[in-house]
């Protein structure tokens, strides 16, 4: 087994040194590697508050890890116990075990995905190990798969290429790119859980736009995003430039657009999903509002995300409609904020990203900045159980028809006051208007 013994001004100053694991060296065998993204990163000098080791050992790796925790007093899970794989977890760290795969580390190396991913680090002697040549290919800033047939043994490999690909700023080694397309097929056998958690990372960083453009024209989308065109990868990109835009004139919009729709990821992960990032999901379906929710239902999308998805292209589909004939009277704003609410940002993003002039979307972006907008908030002048003593009403639906009457008339500026609200409400039930 060739090894190469590292330089110590990389070790010192990476993850790879044991001064920044929360648990001493003593604890890992002499037997173990580092293996990996945190070999892999710390080559490439990238650095990160959060440590994420990977140890792979030729036995007693769960054992090892029970070990630490308890020491410890950190959490512990078993990952894979047919595999042997265990995770440690700290404040600001995580450390998996997993049982070495084959007869030898570099038979294990040799079953992973890619060449970058399949470097070997021992912390006790120093020394790499890298059978594959995986530092020429960080080197040249390149993803090569280590084989066809470890791409084959987990098709989801096939679309972290193109993830890894976008976070490390890497090219795809061109007979990789092959054979992502030709393996694409692959995909339709595995969960939609795992699928989603990777496309998650290219819609949540511009960056990750044009690989996701790449993955879509490889094929790999075909079984999870069957009604995703050309126009509609187009679309994602032009959010970007459409985001940028808007946040920089209404700084208000950056905090909105970037709230997170939950308060942790999903099923691993890395990344929340935001009202941005859930919105760019317009480009990937149908514009058919059923055929969209059957997508993303079968995509195992969460009901706030697909309502989110679902209420952009309504809200979209009626901006188009009422600007062709014009500017929005205050009626047909009232009725696009009511039918939008809180997606409206997201709404405003797509919309010029869809080539609606950000001219005809100003005035309802202030609008909706207007927290005492009549139109955009609107605020009851009187409440139902003031006009059911007011006009001797029985409560029904009849209270509930007033209240949005009269809503309307606030927004459209017809009534202004308590009173005036009153006597509108008067004159309806008098007059036998509902």
């Amino acid at each position: 087994m060739n090894s190469l013994l590292l330089k110590s001004p990389l070790l010192q100053s990476s993850a790879l040194s044991p001064q920044y694991w929360p648990f001493s060296l003593d604890w890992i065998p002499t037997t173990a590697y580092l293996v990996g993204g945190c070999v892999r990163d710390a080559l490439l000098e990238y650095a990160s508050p959060y440590l994420d080791l990977d140890f792979v050992m030729p036995q007693d790796s769960i054992q090892t890890a029970q070990a630490i925790a308890r020491h410890y007093k950190a959490g512990f899970v078993v990952l894979d116990a047919e595999r042997q794989i265990a995770r440690v977890v700290f404040d600001h760290a995580t450390a998996d075990f997993a049982l070495q795969v084959g007869d030898s580390l570099v038979e294990d190396l040799e079953r992973r995905d890619f060449t970058v991913n399949a470097i070997a680090y021992s912390p006790h002697t120093q020394t790499l190990v890298d059978p594959l040549g995986g530092r020429k290919d960080l080197a040249k800033r390149t993803l090569r798969m280590v084989s066809a047939e470890n791409l084959k043994d987990d098709p989801l490999r096939l679309l972290r290429a193109y993830r890894q690909a976008a976070q490390l700023n890497f090219s795809v080694d061109a007979q990789t790119r092959l054979q992502l397309h030709a393996l694409a097929p692959l995909l339709s056998r595995v969960a939609a859980e795992r699928i989603r958690v990777e496309l998650s990372y290219l819609l949540s960083h511009a960056k990750g736009t044009l690989w996701l453009t790449d993955l879509w024209q490889d094929g790999l989308l075909r079984s999870s995003f069957a009604h995703a065109t050309t126009e509609g990868l187009a679309l994602i990109g032009h959010m970007d430039q459409a985001e940028a835009e808007v946040t920089a004139r209404w700084s208000q919009l950056e905090v909105l657009l970037h709230r997170t729709l939950s308060d942790r990821p999903k099923s691993g992960e890395g990344v929340r999903r935001t009202l941005f990032t859930t919105a760019k999901l317009v480009g990937l379906v149908d514009s058919d509002l059923q055929i969209a929710r059957q997508t993303l239902q079968a995509m195992k999308y969460s009901k706030a995300e697909i309502n989110l998805v679902l209420t952009v292209l309504q809200g979209l589909g009626s901006l188009r409609q009422d600007l062709s004939q014009g500017a929005l009277s205050r009626r047909q704003q009232y009725v696009l904020f009511r039918l939008v609410r809180d997606a409206f940002p997201a709404v405003a993003v797509v919309a010029i990203a869809a080539g609606i002039p950000l001219a005809d979307i100003a005035p309802l972006v202030d609008e909706f900045l207007n927290g005492e907008s009549a139109i955009a908030h609107p605020t009851p002048l009187v409440s139902g159980q003031v006009l059911m003593r007011t006009l001797s009403l029985a409560s029904g639906p009849l209270v509930g028809q007033l209240l949005a009457a009269l809503e309307l008339a606030h927004a459209e500026g017809a009534i202004a006051t308590a009173a005036e609200a009153i006597q509108m409400a008067q004159n309806i039930v008098y007059s036998g208007h509902r």
